[in-house]
């Protein structure tokens, strides 16, 4: 784009310690997300926080080599030894010792560094002098939990028994010596891989009591969970999950294979029905080398698990385990749980089931507290020619007077400046061309000829059902005007169709252009070459599946992303592909542009999300926190937010111009497939393999509505022009259109709700849907509204 080129010509994205590059013009961003940075397979509070981050370019023939500027702590072996380690042997006492001590030099921690190397002889003595195994009380193992437990105080990340409240949120943290619980930018330095140290992050494991216990210890707490008060049961259930997790990991590792084996079967039917894939893969890990390589297995280690507890439960449960002297069962979770306590009544069963589910439990509060600027962009002015509105208006009505208070009620509202909309000059967006305004004064005029949607005037829906695709087709989209559709598939093509009369052509070769008068007016005609017209096109270029795919505003560029690990960007006038954007080492899962053009943001398997521009070659931004797969992501209206949505079970919202995730929704107890922000941009929807369809407020950072109905995957997701419907697709074969009004007008976001995440959603869904329409046998892969507010959908018909 010339506007921008001229603004900058180079996009300074440089990899330093402090922070992450800075978007297009040079402008402060503090770099860090919530809970600090973390690598790619990090998770999203403990080691893992939220990273911006550039790529540097290299390696053959100039493909970009991304690589993440992280602040987290790289030795995670050096975790605080728990309180009975009645198995520790002096070597591995001494290697820990080692471990903290390079740490903490590493961190900057001078004091701490000396005064634990004064106190190092005392350390070996201690445990030197230590009893027999079986004693966990033994003087050496005191000494040494009390030692390390003072490094980690002088640590950054508390792990005091009793945390501190923090003032007016009322939130707390019990957290021990946590990879991501550093200040931003403290251990810049510090050179994480994409992969965390496997054995450093296994070490924790090592030190643990006696292997017969551990059903003893778990059946114990649960007896005293389930015989507690009501109010207190429902918090303190949410426990069973995480120990149970880190209780089987610690037998494995430590090659307690049989009583493993026991202690799963005897408690994994405890567990809730949406853990049950996750369950899957622990049973599968019955060896420590299987361990080593296994993804969610690193995931539990390396991220806290998050719990939202109200202080009386907390303290009730400290009492007992303190009681019981059940150190087995304190130490997981000072080590691996985030206890994020609240003061107020406890939540009942529902409250907290609407929220849990996520892959590491919720999210903390403090997440969604910073500010998210929700609103539009004020609309750029620009002049109505209205003679030619006049004219239209009379060859089609006869009364052109009546049009025009129309069309000015249309330009008056986006004269107004959004008091929750960003600043104009934010991110920089690419000026409008000749072609856009034209576009824009096209739109408006459809606009008055918008149908206004409500539960007594549904809208039609026109369904395109793709034939002999052979459960081929795997990306679907729709240009805003309606005017073409594309198809990624199985075969690895990009399938471009025109839906309007109008035939698709292709510019005319060199050597014919060179011939044509270019001051003419019609110019634009007669560059096309009309021996190339056809109602399809085919693009040839990716060698996998096609898994995304999105237009460009101005219908100049189609964007597809694919297994092969690109994302490219094919030209709709010559109908070849300009550029391959290699950044994801894996499948691509979904891609798509920004609402003014120009940035386009990919999603995939890496667990990362990628901000791009089409001019650039590297990506701008990493989007980096999620524990699983990217499947979904979108462009909030104002484009300075994306949102992704992930198998991990989470959705997050990003802010483009940092890379800092400002937003973590958790609730879904499936994958998420699916994601649309409302025309306003104050609200978000998506869908997930749960079936159900959640609605959250953006500025609060609250769920507000929960819509069931489906009985399968949730691919498509859709608000009307205007806002007033939702429009839900699913592999059930059926679309689903909600009174999004409605689901809105009693948004609860009162302070108390805010601080403690007391939401109360009406189970009102059969209100809300207004109506349900069935295929053959076809899954809604793609839900569209049309600028006069007709539904087009789109799947591929799949023979029973």
């Amino acid at each position: 784009m010339a506007a921008l080129a001229e603004e900058q010509t180079e996009v300074a994205v440089k990899l330093e310690p402090e922070g992450p590059p800075t978007l297009l013009p040079p402008q402060a961003g503090d770099g860090a997300g919530e809970g600090g940075g973390g690598t790619t397979n990090s998770g999203p509070n403990g080691g893992g926080g939220n990273v911006a981050a550039a790529s540097s370019a290299g390696g053959d023939g100039g493909t970009p080599k991304p690589s993440v500027a992280v602040s987290a702590v790289a030795p995670a072996g050096a975790a605080p030894v728990p309180a009975a380690a009645p198995e520790a042997s002096a070597p591995h006492d001494r290697q820990t010792l080692l471990a903290v001590l390079q740490f903490l030099r590493q961190s900057n921690l001078r004091e701490a560094e000396e005064a634990l190397r004064r106190e190092a002889r005392l350390l070996e003595e201690a445990v030197a002098g230590s009893g027999a195994p079986g004693e966990a009380d033994s003087a050496g193992a005191e000494t040494a939990s009390a030692l390390l437990s003072r490094v980690t105080a002088s640590a950054p990340g508390p792990s005091a028994p009793d945390p501190p409240v923090s003032g007016a949120s009322g939130s707390a943290a019990v957290s021990g010596l946590a990879t991501g619980s550093v200040a931003p930018g403290k251990v810049g330095s510090v050179a994480v891989e994409d992969q965390p140290d496997v054995s450093a992050v296994l070490s924790a494991y090592s030190q643990q009591g006696d292997p017969t216990m551990y059903e003893e210890y778990y059946s114990g707490l649960k007896h005293f969970i389930e015989c507690s008060l009501d109010c207190h049961r429902a918090e303190l259930s949410q426990l069973f999950y995480p120990l149970f997790v880190h209780m089987y990991l610690e037998l494995v590792y430590n090659q307690h294979e049989n009583e493993a084996k026991s202690f799963f079967e005897k408690f994994h039917g405890d567990q809730e029905c949406y853990y049950q894939d996750d369950l899957r893969v622990l049973s599968s890990l019955t060896k420590k080398e299987h361990m080593k390589g296994n993804e969610t297995m690193l995931d539990f280690r390396t991220s806290k698990f998050v719990l939202r507890i109200s202080r009386d439960s907390y303290q009730l449960l400290k009492r007992h385990l303190q009681e019981k002297q059940n150190n087995q069962i304190w130490n997981i979770v000072q080590e691996h749980l985030y206890i994020d306590i609240f003061d107020g009544m406890p939540r009942s069963k529902q409250q907290i089931d609407a929220m849990v589910g996520s892959l590491a439990g919720e999210a903390k509060r403090e997440a969604n507290k910073s500010k998210v600027f929700f609103g539009l962009l004020k609309e750029p002015e620009i002049e109505v020619p209205l003679d030619d509105e006049d004219e239209e208006g009379e060859n089609e009505e006869g009364k052109p007077k009546k049009k025009k208070p129309k069309k000015d009620s249309i330009g008056s509202k986006s004269k107004k400046q959004d008091p929750n909309a960003p600043p104009q000059n934010r991110i920089p967006l690419p000026e409008l061309k000749d072609s856009d305004k034209l576009d824009k004064i096209m739109n408006m005029k459809e606009t008055t000829k918008r149908v206004r949607l409500g539960p007594d005037c549904l809208p039609s829906i026109c369904f395109y059902t793709f034939l002999n695709a052979y459960q081929g087709l795997t990306a679907v989209d729709v240009t805003d005007d309606s005017s073409l559709i594309a198809g990624g598939f199985a075969d690895s093509t990009v399938r471009v169709w025109s839906v309007t009369p109008k035939k698709l052509r292709s510019v005319k070769q060199a050597a014919d252009l060179s011939l044509i008068d270019k001051e003419s007016d019609d110019v634009l005609e007669r560059i096309m070459d009309e021996k190339t017209a056809s109602e399809l096109k085919i693009l040839y270029g990716h060698s996998g599946p096609v898994y995304g795919a999105s237009f460009s505003p101005d219908r100049n560029y189609l964007l597809s992303s694919s297994e092969d690990g690109t994302v490219r960007l094919w030209s709709l006038q010559t109908f070849t592909c300009l550029v391959g954007y290699k950044g994801h080492n894996y499948p691509v899962w979904d891609t798509q542009f920004s609402p003014y053009g120009y940035y386009f943001v990919s999603g995939g398997h890496d667990r990362v999300a990628r901000l791009w521009a089409t001019d650039h070659y590297q990506p701008l931004r990493i989007f980096a926190g999620h524990l699983a797969d990217v499947n979904c992501t979108r462009f909030h209206p104002n484009s300075n937010y994306v949102a992704t949505g992930s198998a991990d079970r989470t959705v997050r919202l990003w802010d483009v111009l940092n890379g800092n995730c400002v937003r973590i929704f958790t609730g879904h107890k499936g994958p998420i497939h699916s994601l649309t922000f409302s025309p306003n941009g104050r609200f978000l929807a998506t869908g997930a393999t749960d079936g159900r369809v959640l609605l959250w407020d953006i500025g609060h950072g609250l769920m507000v509505g929960e819509l069931k109905g489906h009985t399968d995957t949730v691919c498509s997701l859709r608000f009307s022009r205007d806002g007033e419907i939702l429009a839900s697709g699913s592999m059930d074969n059926t679309v689903r259109l909600w009174d999004a009004v409605k689901a809105f007008e009693d948004v609860e976001t009162d302070d108390f709700t805010t601080a403690t995440g007391h939401i109360n959603l009406p189970e009102n869904s059969q209100e809300l849907l207004l109506g349900t329409y069935m295929t053959k046998s076809t899954p809604v892969v793609h839900l569209h509204f049309t600028r006069r507010n007709l539904v087009l959908a789109a799947g591929a018909y799949s023979p029973q």
